[in-house]
């Protein structure tokens, strides 16, 4: 049914985007772009070093070393400026940068705060192993100057101390920082990873809740409308025989029972719609977020009746009533039919259901045989059987049946939806044609 085939297919003409329409993005540039967090820590960090430079030219603290000589003392400030001004370039070459220090500290004491920003840049930036060789460099030269170097009042071990310290917290503090970045980021790609994984749990459940109302739907929809098709096309068939002299017009009485057929069909397929839509519609608690049932929902959704194995004799007679020759057999165990799960029951009656709809949509006035076993050694056995119609019953000679094979139309989705409803039951289905004869058998196993 076009209902059912579009609940099936609910994306079909409509093309979903996981963003809204907007301008197209521009490609990326090979700069990066600073951000305003970028500035301030760029500007603070380099604050610090010009302060450090600042210090270190008024105090001259390496005057007293007498193997420095004059020229590099008057160009120490001047180097150590240069190197204070290249941080603006520490994010975009940071390891260049950082050897470049290097020559700058065996010309200039005043850029050794430089240096140290420099420890950290790489640190933060790059991996442990390039921050670890690029801060061995500043070290070895700094260390060997520390040991024959000694400031006056301090001993050779406290400032060898001091000059690790001095190169070793902004190195741990970059790796620190670097790993805590690496943590954030791992941690928002995994609620990312999730975040995704969900939408597509929720729209795999929102698939499978369509198509098991589409099931239920096709299964009860197609089986009253097909009645209600055949008598209507009785009317009709039998009014243009009337009209055209070829047979007896109807009787008031025959119009009126077949009308009166039409209405209980068509109020009958009214409330099985609403009685499937009030089983599968959530409850209000669940819709609320799984807070569990609406005291004020009532038991409507809980307490709708479904059919069961007792009610596949009521739909042969309705069958029957319809015209369609059905011989139906139910061999059951005492007490086992009881024993069967609800869901399984109306698997079964489903079964009877759509193999009725399908004898008369495609064979005809052709009888079909109904047989259901229910024993808890073989399980739960459903079949239907009907020979096919005659080829040239299509041709439709005037004296011929007035529904020949193939008059009613179908969404071609009942056994289909059939083996799904089964499969969620643990059953098998076949179907096929043997000998002139269309068999669908299908199986539920027991314990059922």
């Amino acid at each position: 049914m076009e209902l059912a085939r579009r609940l099936r297919s609910p994306g079909r003409g409509r093309t979903d985007t996981a963003t809204p329409p907007g301008p197209a993005h521009a490609e990326p540039s090979d700069k990066p772009q600073r951000t305003v967090r970028a500035w301030v820590v760029d500007s603070v960090l380099f604050g610090l070093a010009v302060l450090f430079w600042a210090w270190t030219w008024r105090g001259a603290p390496l005057h007293y070393v007498d193997a420095i000589p004059g020229w590099m003392i008057t160009i120490d400030p001047w180097v150590g400026a240069i190197g204070c001004l290249a941080l603006w370039w520490r994010r975009r070459f940071p390891i260049l940068l950082g050897v470049a220090m290097v020559l700058v500290l065996a010309l200039a004491a005043t850029g050794l705060g430089a240096a140290l920003v420099t420890v950290l840049t790489i640190a933060v930036h790059r991996n442990w192993l390039p921050a670890t060789l690029v801060t061995a460099l500043h070290l070895v030269p700094a260390l060997l100057f520390g040991y024959e170097n000694p400031p006056p009042g301090v001993t050779q071990w406290a400032y060898l101390t001091l000059i690790l310290l001095m190169y070793l917290v902004p190195l741990g503090w970059g790796i620190a920082v670097r790993a805590r970045r690496e943590l954030i980021a791992n941690l928002r790609r995994e609620v990312d990873r999730e975040r995704g994984e969900h939408q597509q749990r929720l729209a795999g459940a929102r698939q499978a809740e369509r198509e098991r109302i589409a099931r239920e739907m096709h299964d009860v929809l197609a089986h009253r409308i097909s009645l209600i098709s055949v008598h209507a096309g009785a009317l009709a068939y039998r009014t243009s025989q009337a009209d055209a002299g070829a047979g007896v017009p109807l009787k008031p009485g025959e119009v009126g029972g077949a009308i009166e057929v039409i209405r209980d069909n068509a109020r009958q397929a009214l409330v099985e719609l609403g009685e499937v839509l009030a089983v599968l519609r959530p409850e209000r608690g669940d819709r609320n977020g799984g807070g569990g049932p609406d005291p004020e929902a009532g038991t409507a959704d809980r307490s709708a009746p479904q059919p069961r194995l007792a009610d596949i004799s009521r739909l042969v007679q309705e069958a029957q009533a319809a015209g369609q020759r059905v011989t139906f057999e139910m061999v059951c165990a005492p007490g086992a039919a009881e024993s069967l799960r609800p869901a399984v029951q109306r698997t079964v009656y489903r079964t009877v259901q759509e193999g009725l709809t399908n004898a008369r949509k495609h064979a005809g006035q052709t009888e079909v045989t109904v047989r259901v076993e229910v024993d808890p050694g073989t399980g739960v056995v459903a079949t239907i059987t009907n020979p096919l119609p005659p080829a040239d019953a299509r041709r439709r000679p005037a004296d011929s049946s007035p529904h020949p094979a193939g008059d009613l139309p179908g969404a071609g989705a009942g056994l289909t939806g059939l083996a799904e409803r089964l499969a969620l039951d643990g059953g098998t289905i076949e179907h096929g044609v043997v000998g002139g004869t269309f068999r669908l058998s299908t199986r539920l196993p027991w314990p059922a």
